[in-house]
């Protein structure tokens, strides 16, 4: 008997390979606008650490009519093994931590503690404010503070080694003998003509002067035209030349900024050239030599306040690379994010604003202020004067008079 009922009707193998297709160019269409939403999520977040981090030092201010100082805390004048004193160097992330809602690890690092990072007793146990900023058995330290963190950098911490940071105050556009300010371990200043306290005080241009406290007073440009902080990337030893440090002894303060280019590889300009190092990873026999100990790379401690891990110069462009005499010395470190195009600079006044790889930075020929650029000023010619590296220096200034044009919120 026949039948009149209709067969039902399926999805024939080339409408269905059709439609995977389809399927398939609309997922590859989408996945990058998930990424750059995603990517979008994470510079909206560090954003935010920054203008917390830029209340807080608003806040730190109104407390002690001061900004907290970089490279401070308590002296060595008792000595000891690194547990009973931070010989000087703990970084301004410390001071701020009660302001950024920290308060628990700040109550830690304030009091003496009797514990080993093992949670094991110790006796004597840690001084008020901390051991050596090194210390990788003082647990304040080991703690990752999210929000000195930006989410965008992918680099992690051990848990045995000191937390790290995105961070970083800036120091001016100009870097002789900023390192220690004029002013030794035990907390006394120098008298040197050339690198004591005095002296040197001329090339302390920036916002944040090691072993020094800075007032907004200070800030003689205006807070909105004044960098108070910027962003850097963790080092991670993949010659990332913006995480990376060339460490070169005296030569880096002989030279110009622009004499370091050549050593970037060609073929991947955001790199260094490891083969042009003769003295090899870690070892500074040949100049330049690039920096391989894990815990000497940009931003790997946070409570540190020597150069390398929480102060930046507006010398060198954002993103480019850095240089340093030695470790723990002074140096030229650039402003650096993993945000397509720029980086997150925090204004005096608080205010966040995204800086270009391309921002204009002037005379990358000019030797940094404190050396002899050969104009017949000698090597204090430049004490005074405007900045030699563009809007990018003008804005590192504090006190330089320069007049900054541009709308940099816009």
């Amino acid at each position: 008997m026949y039948s009149n009922r209709s067969r039902p009707k399926g999805f024939t193998l080339v409408e269905l390979l059709v439609v995977i297709a389809i399927i398939g160019v609309l997922v590859g269409l989408l996945l990058p606008a998930v990424q750059a939403a995603r990517e979008a999520a994470r510079r909206m977040s560090c954003s935010n650490n920054f203008k917390q981090i830029g209340l807080g030092l608003h806040n730190y201010h109104a407390a002690y009519k001061n900004l907290p100082m970089n490279a401070g805390g308590t002296d060595n004048k008792g000595g000891g093994n690194g547990d009973r004193n931070n010989r000087f160097w703990l970084s301004w992330m410390v001071g701020v931590t009660p302001f950024i809602e920290q308060q628990a690890l700040w109550e830690q690092v304030s009091n003496p503690l009797a514990f080993n990072r093992t949670g094991t007793a110790k006796n004597p146990p840690f001084a008020a404010m901390g051991a050596v900023p090194w210390s990788e058995n003082y647990q304040p330290w080991l703690t990752q503070v999210p929000t000195y963190r930006c989410p965008s950098d992918p680099t992690q911490s051990t848990f045995n080694r000191v937390a790290f940071t995105n961070y970083s105050a800036c120091a001016g556009d100009a870097f002789f003998e900023q390192a220690h300010g004029g002013v030794n371990d035990n907390g006394d200043a120098s008298t040197s003509g050339g690198w004591g306290e005095e002296s040197t005080a001329r090339w302390a241009r920036g916002v944040f002067r090691a072993r020094h406290f800075t007032k907004f007073r200070d800030i003689k440009d205006g807070l909105s035209n004044t960098i108070m902080c910027g962003e850097n990337v963790v080092g991670a030893r993949d010659l990332l030349a913006a995480g990376t440090i060339m460490a070169a002894d005296n030569t880096s303060w002989d030279v110009a900024p622009a004499h370091w280019k050549q050593y970037m590889d060609p073929e991947r300009p955001a790199y260094i050239n490891s083969n042009t190092s003769t003295g090899g990873l870690n070892r500074c026999g040949g100049k330049p030599c690039y920096e391989g100990n894990a815990n000497h790379q940009r931003g790997r401690r946070w409570p540190d306040g020597r150069p390398e891990f929480s102060t930046f110069q507006t010398i060198t462009p954002p993103n480019s690379y850095n240089i340093q005499r030695w470790h723990g010395r002074s140096g030229a470190y650039c402003a650096s994010s993993f945000h397509q195009g720029g980086a997150h600079v925090l204004m005096a006044d608080g205010a966040c604003i995204f800086i270009t790889d391309s921002i204009e930075s002037g005379d990358q020929q000019h030797v940094a202020y404190g050396r002899d650029n050969g104009d017949g000023r000698g090597w204090e010619g430049g004490a005074g004067r405007e900045s030699p590296y563009g809007l990018w220096g003008a804005l590192g200034t504090k006190a330089a008079n320069e007049t900054v044009e541009e709308q940099l919120n816009q």
